[in-house]
């Protein structure tokens, strides 16, 4: 039979850094940015904080790591990194109004060149025989789960074993979809996505949203790659270890049609059928194996051509977005 207690669990891991990605996609999307540099910015954010952790630990030595600057520092150099390459991007498209497309394929590219080419670097410094980078003990910190959560049975292996930057990330998405939905701070980012020209006639600070929505969601995607380092992998680093997360997340966001807490469901959904493969039984056919590894993106694309039929206003992206605004056209 299916086993479904260990299996929503790994999904739900899994669904992670699809979730941190594509709510920080949408708070960048809805401001009119298309940001396609979120791979690569979720890996500066997950190396960024791991040589925050290797570092610290190669200061102090594993066992007189404090519990708050072990994740304090990791989490501050990733949401460093994550936020300069979101102001980068948006030096870039908004100030200097560069081809958004372009500017955030280079950052995807730059941002995993960065990754390995430092991931590279610590791994010569630790002297590993392996290619792989193991923060075991930082780690340890960002994977404790709710002391009670073993006593629980079925419902805390579901529900209450996760680190806590799995329960952020959650919050993070509901958040969001709150100040979307149901601010004036929120009416304005929607305002400045759908009709930049109208937004400014209104006194609005178009550039100022943009950025801070940008920059914001830049540290919300590189959560998720510090998230798949430190609590999926146990803190193991390796080259081009992400795959393409990244870009799932940015399909979810069509997907979720621009809703953060739908992306919560989604998330997960995608996450599961992304480990669905070690779950079905495929014998010792690996050919087989391989077809059921398609089924994430089989899925994705069935998704993009339904939502490209869709007719409905509110679940089509902003009306500007990907388009520079030009202040003296209005």
């Amino acid at each position: 039979m299916f086993d479904f207690v260990s299996f929503i669990p790994r999904a739900i891991m899994q669904g992670i850094p699809l979730l941190c990605g594509s709510t920080g996609e949408t708070l960048t999307e809805k401001s009119g940015n298309l940001n396609l540099g979120i791979p690569g910015i979720m890996y500066v954010g997950a190396i960024s904080g791991v040589m925050g952790a290797f570092f610290y630990e190669q200061a102090v030595g594993p066992a007189n790591i404090s519990p708050f600057l072990a994740i304090a520092i990791p989490l501050l150099c990733c949401m460093l990194g994550s936020f300069l390459m979101g102001l980068l991007y948006c030096f870039l498209t908004v100030s200097l109004r560069a081809n958004q497309n372009v500017t955030g394929l280079a950052l995807t590219t730059f941002g995993v060149g960065f990754g390995n080419f430092f991931g590279g670097s610590l791994i010569k410094l630790s002297g590993s025989d392996v290619p792989a980078i193991v923060l075991s003990a930082t780690s340890s910190y960002f994977r404790r789960t709710l002391p009670f959560a073993s006593t629980t049975g079925w419902f805390g292996k579901i529900f209450l074993s996760y680190g806590f930057l799995a329960y952020l990330a959650v919050i993070l998405s509901l958040v969001a979809a709150y100040i979307l939905k149901r601010t004036r701070v929120g009416l304005h980012l929607r305002a400045v996505g759908e009709s930049p020209n109208t937004a400014d006639a209104a006194g609005i600070n178009v550039g100022r949203y943009k950025y801070v929505a940008t920059c914001t969601g830049s540290m919300i995607a590189g959560l998720g790659g510090l998230y798949y380092i430190m609590d999926y992998t146990s803190g193991i680093w390796s080259s081009d270890a992400f795959g393409d997360r990244g870009w799932l997340a940015i399909a979810l966001v069509i997907f979720t049609v621009w809703r953060p807490n739908v992306g919560v469901l989604a998330s997960f959904l995608f996450g599961g059928l992304y480990i669905l493969h070690m779950y079905i039984p495929s014998g010792m056919n690996l050919a087989i194996k391989e077809l059921y590894k398609m089924i994430p993106y089989v899925v994705t694309i069935v998704v993009l051509v339904i939502s490209s039929l869709r007719n409905k206003r509110e679940n089509q992206p902003p009306a500007s977005l990907g388009l520079a605004f030009f202040r003296e056209e209005r």
